[in-house]
C-alpha cells in the first residue's frame, strides 16, 4: 500500500445552514428493463413473496434507506404512458408497447394503484410523472383528481369502482420529462406555453397540494433553464397567474466516455476511473450555473430546483438486452454516489429533491435481482450502502465545511466531505478519492464538543469491486476505529473508500 496522504477538514458545528430535506435522496420507478417487472413486481402467482404481486424483499431492503419519494413511471416512458390503460381488471387493461425502452410489450399490470401501493409500503412519497408528450391536458388534469380528490365526480367514483375509496396525497407532479428530447422534441418557448397550461389545470383537491415540477435542461444547459425562467415562473408577473410552478427540474448523469461507449461498469483502468471521479465532481459547477439563473429571476427562492434523474450511466452487461440499461455496479459507483451527496448538502438552501436513476436493475441501482433465482437473488449493491450510511443527514441542518489540506491528482482534490447536525448528534460524510493511496484525516470540529464517536466504513479490494449472489458482501459496510485528536477526531481511510463518522453533542 502507498504511503498514506493526509487531510484537514474543518468542520463549524454551531453555524446553522439550510436544511438538507430528505428528498435529495429520492428514488426513479421507470417502465424499463427489469425495473418494474422482475424488479418492484413479480405478480401475484409468483412464488417470490409478495403482496399484490409488489415483491416484498424489495420492501424490506428499501425500507432500511428510509426511502423520502418514489417517481414514477418514467422517465422517457412517462411520455408515451395513458394512466386510464393501467386501472381496473388487470385482464381488462389493454396492452401497449415500450417504444423507448427494448420495444417490449408493457401488458400495463403495474399501475396507478399498484404504485400507490408501492408507495405505502414503502412509507414514500409518490412523485408521478405526467404525459405531455403524447398526452392532453384532460388526461394529466383527471389523473389528479382520480388520486387526490373526495366527495363525488366522474373520476372519483371511476377510482371507488376500482376497489379504492380515500384518495391519496400525491404532492410530486411532474409536467413532462426530457421535453427537449424524448418527451416532444420540443423548444424551450414551445414547452414553456404548455407546461403553465398543464399547471393551470392541475388543481389542488382538497387538503392535498401539488407540488408542480416543470421539466427542465440537461446538464448545463442553462438557455433552457433561463427560457423557462422567463415564462413559467411568472414570479414577477404583476397580472396573470402567479407561482404556477414550485420547481423547475433538470439531469445530469456521469458519462465518462462518450455516449455511444461509455464504457464498463467494471472494467476499467485509472484513466477511466479519473474520469469518472472528475464528471461526477462536475455537477457542483452544474448546480452553481442553475442556481445562479434562478437566483436572478427568484431571488426570494420561491422555486425549487429539482436534479430528478442523476447517476452513472455504463455500457449494458454483456449478453443483456441494450434497450434495458442493466449495468454492474461497483465501488467507483458508490463514490460517485459520496459525491454527489456531498455536492447536494452544500446546495440544499436551494436543491430541493434529487432522484436517482434507477432504483432496482436500472443504470445506478440500489438493488439487483436475478430472475433465475426462484429465491429471487437479491443484491445490495455498493450504492445501496452509500445510502443506507447516509440517512442521518435526512431533514438534517448542514453545516460549513471546509477541506483545508488534501492530496490532489493534478488539479483534481481527492477529498469530498459535508456534515450536519441534528437532534443533538453531528453526522459527518467522507471520501478517499485516490484509488491507491490511504488517508489519514484530521477532523477539526469547531463550535461544540463532541462525545462517543463512531464510525462506519465502506470499502473493497479494488475500485471495480462489486457484489453478486455468490458473494453479496464484497463491497459492505465495517467499522471503522476513530481516534480522538487535540482538534477534533481522526480516522484513516483506506484507497477508494466512504466513511461516515457520527457523535453526540
Amino acid at each position: 500500500m502507498s504511503i498514506a496522504s493526509t487531510a484537514r477538514v474543518v468542520i463549524d458545528l454551531d453555524v446553522p445552514g439550510p436544511t438538507i430535506s430528505r428528498h435529495l435522496y429520492g428514488h426513479f420507478a421507470e417502465h424499463l428493463g427489469r425495473c418494474i417487472y422482475g424488479g418492484f413486481y413479480v405478480g401475484e402467482d409468483s412464488p417470490i413473496p409478495n403482496e399484490g404481486g409488489i415483491r416484498l424483499d424489495v420492501v424490506e431492503a428499501l425500507l432500511a434507506l428510509d426511502i423520502p419519494n418514489l417517481r414514477w413511471p418514467g422517465g422517457c416512458f412517462a411520455d408515451e404512458y395513458h394512466w386510464q390503460d393501467g386501472i381496473g381488471p388487470k385482464a381488462d387493461r389493454p396492452s401497449m408497447v415500450n417504444t423507448h425502452w427494448g420495444n417490449v410489450e408493457e401488458n400495463n399490470h403495474f399501475g396507478t394503484h399498484e404504485f400507490m401501493a408501492l408507495c405505502e409500503l414503502l412509507g414514500a412519497a409518490p412523485y408521478v410523472n405526467g404525459n405531455v408528450g403524447s398526452g392532453t391536458v384532460r388526461e394529466m388534469s383527471e389523473w389528479v383528481e382520480y388520486l387526490t380528490r373526495n366527495g363525488d365526480s366522474p373520476m372519483v367514483r371511476a377510482r371507488r369502482a376500482n376497489g379504492r375509496d380515500e384518495p391519496w396525497q400525491v404532492p410530486f407532479w411532474g409536467i413532462g420529462n426530457e421535453t427537449w428530447g424524448c418527451g416532444g422534441n420540443m423548444r424551450a418557448d414551445a414547452y414553456a406555453d404548455l407546461a403553465r397550461q398543464y399547471a393551470t389545470f392541475l388543481k389542488d383537491h382538497g387538503d392535498n397540494k401539488l407540488y408542480r415540477i416543470a421539466a427542465g435542461a440537461a446538464d448545463d444547459d442553462l438557455a433552457w433553464t433561463e427560457a423557462l425562467l422567463k415564462a413559467v415562473s411568472c414570479l414577477g408577473c404583476e397580472r396573470g397567474p402567479k407561482n404556477l410552478f414550485q420547481a423547475i427540474s433538470f439531469h445530469y448523469y456521469t458519462v465518462a466516455g462518450t455516449w455511444e461507449h461509455k464504457g464498463s461498469a467494471t472494467d476499467f483502468g485509472l484513466d477511466e476511473y479519473y474520469a469518472t471521479i472528475r464528471k461526477a465532481q462536475d455537477i457542483d459547477r452544474v448546480i452553481r450555473g442553475h442556481s445562479a439563473l434562478m437566483d436572478a429571476y427568484d431571488p426570494e427562492r420561491k422555486l425549487g430546483l429539482v436534479l430528478d434523474e442523476w447517476g452513472t450511466w455504463w455500457d449494458v452487461e454483456p449478453g443483456t438486452n441494450p434497450g434495458f440499461l442493466y449495468q454492474q455496479n461497483a465501488m467507483r459507483d458508490a463514490l460517485v454516489a459520496s459525491l454527489h451527496f456531498d455536492v447536494f448538502h452544500k446546495h440544499a438552501e436551494r436543491l430541493v429533491m434529487a432522484n436517482i436513476a434507477q432504483t432496482v436493475n436500472v443504470l445506478q441501482a440500489m438493488l439487483l435481482t436475478d430472475d433465475s433465482d426462484p429465491g429471487g437473488g437479491l443484491v445490495r449493491t455498493p450504492t445501496y450502502h452509500v445510502f443506507e450510511m447516509n440517512k442521518g443527514h435526512h431533514d438534517a441542518t448542514a453545516v460549513p465545511v471546509h477541506v483545508v489540506e488534501q492530496p490532489t491528482y493534478g488539479s483534481m482534490e481527492l477529498v469530498s466531505a459535508s456534515a450536519s447536525v441534528k437532534d443533538g448528534r453531528a453526522l459527518v460524510s467522507v471520501s478517499n478519492l485516490d484509488p491507491a493511496a490511504p488517508l489519514d484525516v484530521v477532523l477539526d470540529l469547531r463550535g461544540a464538543d463532541v462525545r462517543d464517536p463512531a464510525g462506519r466504513l465502506l470499502t473493497a479490494s479494488k475500485p471495480q469491486a462489486f457484489n453478486t449472489p455468490g458473494d453479496p458482501d464484497a463491497v459492505a459496510p465495517a467499522p471503522l476505529s476513530v481516534e480522538p485528536e487535540p482538534r477534533g477526531l481522526r480516522v484513516t481511510l483506506p484507497p477508494h473508500s466512504f466513511a461516515t463518522i457520527s457523535s453526540a453533542l
